[in-house]
């Protein structure tokens, strides 16, 4: 089979294509074919090895896991001797956090990890990154923020994976969402349910008057300090993107400031 690897870190040039051969599933695995598979903001940053202090943990001169891709969508192939939950056929989706990458065509995966059966109504290519954006965002808004119904969210990013995921969370759990996005994006921000649209490239963001009560960036291009002004009073400004900047805000106002790497979860 073909999976995609690098072995040094740098640009989108440093992955390499390479045929192995196709996994055996252990007793309590499940063999998956891949029919999609992500590509997130997050696997460019580990493919780059940024910010290089995550070279402490991804591998200091060079990557100790050359896999690449997290999120998946696929067809069980074959099942371990162990499995009870899924069968050859299913249509599933998940993702796969260590070990084999997805970028792959095929993959090994426990039954205990992250993997589901995929609905019906939904095709590979739009099961594959809901891992990622919405799981993600999902933790954020349900578990930090604790939304609640007539709250004022503001999400950044509005129409990437986790931002556009943030948009739809949000609206469902009653809040009013301002979405921040380019122009090109707006009408796509407000079909996905905003109530309102900024664009990031004919207004400073951190100039705007409005008050909030959650501040979500989705792509870590703001701060707490830039954003407090356009806070409430017990408002919170959260970020699944770690920067030296937000690690130190979020150990001096822990309260104020939200950072998880929910991958881990």
């Amino acid at each position: 089979m073909k999976v995609a690897i690098y072995t040094t870190y740098g640009s989108p040039e440093v992955i390499q294509i390479i045929d192995v051969e196709i996994p055996s599933p252990k007793p309590n695995e499940i063999l998956v074919k891949i029919k999609a598979s992500s590509a997130t903001r997050a696997d460019t940053m580990m493919r780059q090895g940024i910010p290089k202090y995550g070279r402490l943990f991804l591998g200091l001169f060079k990557p100790k896991n050359t896999a690449l891709g997290t999120g998946f969508s696929g067809v069980v192939g074959a099942i371990g001797s162990q499995i009870t939950k899924f069968k050859i056929g299913d249509e599933v989706f998940g993702e796969k956090l260590t070990g084999n990458g997805s970028n792959a065509e095929y993959l090994c995966i426990s039954e205990n990890e992250l993997i589901e059966n995929k609905p019906k109504n939904i095709s590979h290519i739009e099961a594959a990154p809901i891992c990622d954006g919405f799981l993600t965002s999902y933790n954020f808004l349900k578990q930090h923020a604790k939304i609640k119904e007539g709250q004022h969210v503001l999400v950044n990013g509005a129409s990437g994976s986790l931002g556009s995921s943030a948009v739809q969370l949000a609206k469902t759990m009653g809040a009013k969402v301002t979405g921040i996005c380019s122009s090109k994006n707006i009408d796509y921000v407000l079909a996905l349910g905003a109530d309102e649209v900024l664009d990031y490239t004919k207004i400073n963001i951190n100039a705007q008057q409005t008050k909030y009560d959650v501040i979500y960036d989705a792509v870590g291009k703001l701060n707490y300090y830039n954003s407090k002004n356009n806070l409430n009073t017990n408002g919170i400004f959260m970020t699944p993107v770690l920067s030296i900047q937000i690690l130190w805000q979020m150990l001096l106002l822990p309260k104020k400031v939200k950072f998880e790497a929910t991958g881990i979860k």
